[in-house]
């Protein structure tokens, strides 16, 4: 277990587990459609925030990591196909952590914040645009910023 999490119990640590599956999955389907670009892209930000996360979450990405790839299609899976239906529940998924983060250590909520946010960035740039780069769609402007979680900086 990661040693942050001792404080929460196992479905605050469950969700903390999902939000690199929740955010992807909200990003990635913001235009009703989940291409297999985004789908690479966040399998390849995992595997890649292991080795280069901060400091204090690299234990946490080292888990998170673990079985990415399924996990995250078993997740879309779960989901209603239509964004809509769909981003509504994973939105509420999310202000869970504004229950959660107080609870960890401010330096952690705030790292923690910062590297789900640079997810939900490179997610959306990763379809669309020339050749498919630096482009984001309106639906995924809208909620690239994560404002359902409250910043633990402030």
């Amino acid at each position: 277990m990661i040693d942050e999490f001792k404080v929460l119990d196992s479905e605050e640590v469950e969700t903390m587990l999902q939000v690199p599956i929740l955010v992807s999955i909200l990003i990635a389907g913001a235009d009703n459609e989940i291409d297999n670009s985004e789908i690479k892209e966040a399998v390849s930000i995992a595997r890649l925030k292991q080795k280069k996360a901060r400091v204090d979450l690299i234990d946490y990405y080292k888990e998170v990591a673990v079985d990415f790839e399924d996990k995250l299609k078993v997740m879309i899976q779960h989901f209603p196909v239509k964004a809509e239906e769909r981003n509504p529940l994973i939105i509420a998924e999310l202000e869970k952590l504004n229950q959660i983060l107080p609870k960890l250590s401010h330096k952690f909520s705030v790292e923690f914040y910062a590297s789900i946010k640079d997810i939900a960035k490179k997610i959306a740039e990763a379809s669309g645009g020339l050749l498919g780069y630096l482009a984001v769609g309106y639906e995924e402007s809208k909620l690239i910023g994560l404002n359902m979680i409250n910043d633990p900086s402030k």
